[in-house]
């Protein structure tokens, strides 16, 4: 059974936006780790060559003094591709930025203004990257029901995001890693709920778990991929 490890991290976040700034570094640190915070790349890019035993970089990708994927390409120079950097999605201006960043390997994108609760979870697979199965595609963060079955057992819980491949429950009781789950959702605006079947991939008691899905009927599916393309590329900074 997988369980990540406590071992206090370093997080390094670079937003231009104070709220953003305060409310991430308040999460990361109330979690028990180090929070290291920056307003432009210079002083972003002064953390990264301070040396500082950097586990985590969650990047705006439009800080001042050095837009765009410029930047990650510069981070990249100084450290070797070594510290895993994840993009706040509301600061992604195309598709092709996300190629590129891929190329550039960005571990993933989140949203800057999800819920305070939702911050650590969306960290931790990241953080702790040995015990949490990573999902390619986006995520965006929701905060809806959802229901699994595992046998005759039906239990209700939170659903934290969801990408094309997978969701990540909250739940104080998380199944096994590799345990065969069904669950039941519905999105946000959406007026039909959606099935799937998938295995449990990651677990964690503070978390919760993520479930990689393994079966799900192309018209749900269609419906998770348009929901995921819609709402990676809202709230975009100008």
């Amino acid at each position: 059974m997988a369980s990540t490890s406590v071992a206090s991290k370093t997080v390094l976040i670079g937003d231009d936006t104070a709220f953003v700034r305060d409310r991430f570094r308040a999460a990361v640190e109330q979690s028990g780790h180090r929070a290291l915070v920056a307003a432009t790349a210079p002083e972003l890019l002064a953390h990264v060559r301070s040396g500082a035993a950097l586990d985590l970089i969650v990047l705006d990708l439009r800080l001042p003094q050095s837009p765009g994927v410029d930047l990650v390409r510069t981070l990249r120079k100084l450290d070797g591709g070594r510290i895993p950097i994840l993009v706040f999605s509301g600061t992604i201006a195309s598709a092709d930025e996300v190629r590129e960043l891929s190329a550039l390997g960005v571990a993933g994108y989140l949203n800057e203004y999800c819920a305070v609760q939702h911050i650590v979870p969306a960290l931790a697979p990241h953080l702790f990257p040995d015990s949490f199965n990573r999902r390619s595609s986006p995520r965006v963060t929701l905060g809806v029901a959802v229901q699994y079955r595992v046998g005759n057992t039906i239990a209700a819980a939170i659903l934290l995001n969801i990408s094309r491949g997978g969701i990540a429950i909250r739940t104080t009781n998380p199944l096994a890693a590799g345990a065969r789950i069904k669950v039941r959702f519905r999105l946000p605006a959406s007026t039909r709920d959606i099935d799937a079947e998938g295995r449990v991939a990651w677990q964690d008691s503070r978390v919760g778990m993520g479930v990689q899905f393994d079966a799900v009927d192309a018209a749900p599916q269609a419906v998770i991929d348009d929901f995921v393309e819609a709402h990676f590329f809202n709230n975009r900074k100008a």
